[in-house]
């Protein structure tokens, strides 16, 4: 029997995305440290260790109870951790839509990675969960975040209060879907 660390796992021409395991812990801590990634996640505050050992426990209790959560990007060519991936309810709320999101160490980015990513995360969204639209939300300054929404095939929604902060939000519906 195949479990949903194991099932969920996504490959893509130049990534493996795989749910938050304890072994990605270090290098998600590294990546949550880089001020230019918190930047529009947290005001810059960068994480300790140990929240980042309670996010992943958290989130490995979501795809048990929900099957789906976030993931860690690996590069497949260094076999690296190179960011995170999620496809979750908005702002965790249970019933909000699901939301597909993505991060990439500051050494990854400029080369599609996020938006391989998020079509990723989208079609799992469409497949596995069910659903038929998908949003993803952005500080209204994080232009890059909006840039690979439109990349990703989203539509502009407007702005909207998620996170209780005002955010740039798209939709993705899954007759719109190019994987």
């Amino acid at each position: 029997m195949t479990d949903i660390f194991t099932a969920a796992i996504i490959r893509t021409p130049r990534l493996r995305l795989e749910p938050f395991a304890p072994i990605h812990a270090p290098s998600l801590n590294a990546i949550n440290n880089e001020p230019q990634v918190m930047e529009f996640l947290s005001d810059g505050v960068t994480e300790t260790m140990e929240k980042t050992n309670a996010v992943v426990a958290r989130v490995r209790e979501r795809w048990h109870r929900l099957g789906y959560s976030w993931w860690a990007i690996l590069d497949i060519t260094t076999d690296t951790v190179i960011g995170a991936a999620c496809a979750q309810n908005v702002a965790n709320q249970v019933g909000a839509e699901i939301e597909i999101g993505w991060r990439l160490t500051k050494s990854a980015t400029g080369r599609g990675y996020a938006t391989e990513a998020g079509k990723a995360a989208a079609s799992f969204a469409f497949d596995a969960i069910g659903v038929d639209h998908v949003v993803a939300v952005a500080a209204p300054k994080n232009v890059a975040s909006h840039k690979v929404m439109q990349r990703v095939g989203m539509t502009y929604r407007g702005i909207e209060t998620h996170y209780n902060e005002p955010c740039t939000t798209y939709v993705l519906h899954k007759s719109d879907h190019a994987t």
